[in-house]
């Protein structure tokens, strides 16, 4: 009778926000080496190139509001491919550890005694401030960063936390808050945040595609919905967004206006 097959590894790593060249060169690495790749949604063409040729490539599908692959599927076929003896590379857009759900994946697996480990990727966030030239953190206007989603698991509303948010000191960038930017705005003025604070949504961060709705946050809203964006889309909220280079972004903005009017 054959031996089992060595527990093989699972690395959870982060792809950044899209583009090849802002990937770090352990996740590079880890890419080149893997023998079978799951994959979220939102990874590029241009990242999955990097994979061997003979790689199992598998789509995952995890994209918010979307029908997907549920996360127990995902975890036992991780589990499955590792039992196989492969090396398996968990693919994730953006950071792993930023809304990536690499706690749970990490604890199911070290529970069947797989061996992980996590290689961090460049966030939405930063790819949006990088790529628009502006901080997400200046002295005298902003000295904390909050990262945060506008919903919890099923979908609802947040309901606290709100009060730091608010803080005129603290840059918000909201993730997965697109459908519920009238409502995060309404709680940002309702616990103090000025009306006429800066916003900036960015959608697709990070790649050649991105394009930027600068705004405020009375108006994230409506400017939101007439631009109509189909990719991912993070909000940065807080004095520090009035220094995003946005090129020809307000004359775009202006259009919109008056086509809503």
């Amino acid at each position: 009778m054959p031996p089992e097959p060595k527990l093989g590894r699972v690395r959870l790593v982060g792809a950044g926000p899209g583009a090849a060249d802002l990937l770090t060169v352990r996740a590079l690495r880890a890419i080149e080496g893997a023998q079978a790749l799951l994959y979220d949604a939102l990874i590029s063409d241009e990242v999955l190139a990097l994979a061997p040729a003979h790689c199992l490539k598998i789509q995952t599908g995890k994209r918010a509001g979307r029908t997907s692959m549920a996360q127990s599927t995902i975890n036992r076929l991780m589990l499955r491919l590792a039992r196989r003896g492969l090396t398996v590379v968990r693919l994730k857009g953006g950071d792993p550890s930023i809304f990536g759900r690499v706690g749970e994946e990490r604890a199911f697996l070290q529970s069947y005694g797989v061996e992980v480990d996590v290689v961090p990727g460049v966030t939405a966030a930063c790819a949006a401030a990088a790529q628009f030239g502006f901080p997400l953190t200046h002295r005298g206007e902003a000295r904390r960063l909050l990262i945060s989603t506008a919903t919890v698991a099923s979908g609802a509303m947040l309901e606290e936390g709100w009060l730091a948010a608010a803080d005129r000191q603290t840059t918000l960038a909201l993730y997965m808050g697109r459908d519920q930017a009238g409502a995060v705005a309404q709680q940002l003025i309702g616990h103090g945040r000025a009306a006429s604070t800066p916003a900036v949504a960015v959608e697709n961060a990070g790649s050649p595609e991105a394009r930027a709705i600068a705004t405020t946050l009375e108006h994230l809203a409506g400017d939101l919905l007439a631009a109509q964006p189909s990719g991912p889309v993070v909000l940065l909220i807080g004095d520090v967004a009035a220094r995003a280079d946005l090129g020809s972004a307000e004359p775009v903005l202006q259009q919109l206006r008056k086509a809503r009017r």
